[in-house]
């Protein structure tokens, strides 16, 4: 396995840099991508191969934040016409438009996407229940600053987000009140919960580090060549991978923080 070159799949159609990736689970057809640009212009692929199959029209401007549900029947954008729109991911078409005061930077699914969640630069987070999508959303407040990633984790009762305050925290999604919070020195710029929603990984300055998703105790934490903007852990928890500044993408062993090459282990999307 070590001497297999890496491949990568490179997925041209974007004008303009693109901010933010998620994928599905996978389903029946798979699993797919979407990609979040500056040239409003979210664009809805295959995920193994990178095949384009559509991209969302309506935005009039930058794409900011993307989502797709577990099923990938349905994909949510946000962007800088200070909107969130969420679409129907196999027809194309625009289900509903839920208009903000400001720039939407973030937007997720609940995992039975009855409940869609965003976060804007108006320092806040709202919540819209999708069977009654014209109803007032639930509003949580507290951040300073813009909001800039906002996940629905610990099985859809708590929501987490991180904002320009440099603070992440915890919601209690019934009460709507902030239980927990971690101040960094750094603006975080990415945000993950890994799968089995045990661990956050937090890319912030030039430090990428993790968290106890129950109790925000500090795991572990690396330091990088670059500021960091995007940063992932692997599913089995071996290796991390990050990006930033510098253009260089990086891999690193989870447990130890070496660095090591990129090879066949870790398939990436360049686009």
């Amino acid at each position: 396995m070590a001497n297999l070159r890496q491949t990568p799949l490179t997925c041209s159609g974007h004008t303009r840099p693109v901010v933010q990736l998620a994928f599905s689970d996978i389903t029946e057809s798979g699993y797919f991508l979407i990609s979040a640009c500056k040239d409003g212009k979210p664009m809805l692929r295959q995920g193994d191969t990178g095949d384009w199959i559509g991209t969302f029209e309506g935005h009039k401007g930058a794409v900011w934040g993307v989502a797709l549900n577990s099923q990938a029947t349905r994909a949510a954008t946000g962007a800088a016409d200070f909107n969130a729109k969420l679409w129907d991911a196999v027809s194309g078409e625009e289900v509903h438009s839920f208009q903000h005061n400001h720039i939407v930077k973030s937007v997720n699914f609940s995992k039975d996407s009855s409940l869609f969640v965003t976060g804007s630069n108006e320092k806040l987070i709202r919540i819209f229940d999708l069977n009654k999508p014209e109803a007032a959303p639930a509003k949580l407040s507290g951040h300073t600053a813009g909001v800039r990633h906002v996940y629905f984790f610990r099985s859809g009762t708590h929501l987490v987000s991180c904002g320009d305050d440099r603070t992440l925290r915890v919601w209690d999604r019934a009460s709507g009140q902030e239980v927990q919070r971690q101040d960094f020195n750094a603006i975080p710029n990415s945000l993950e919960v890994s799968q089995d929603e045990s661990t956050l990984t937090i890319a912030h300055g030039n430090v990428v580090s993790f968290w106890k998703s129950e109790t925000l105790e500090k795991i572990r934490e690396f330091t990088v060549p670059t500021q960091v903007n995007s940063a992932s852990l692997h599913p089995d928890k071996s290796i991390f991978v990050c990006g930033g500044e510098d253009l260089k993408m990086y891999k690193f062993d989870y447990s130890t923080g070496a660095e090591i090459g990129m090879d066949s282990s870790f398939c990436y999307l360049s686009i």
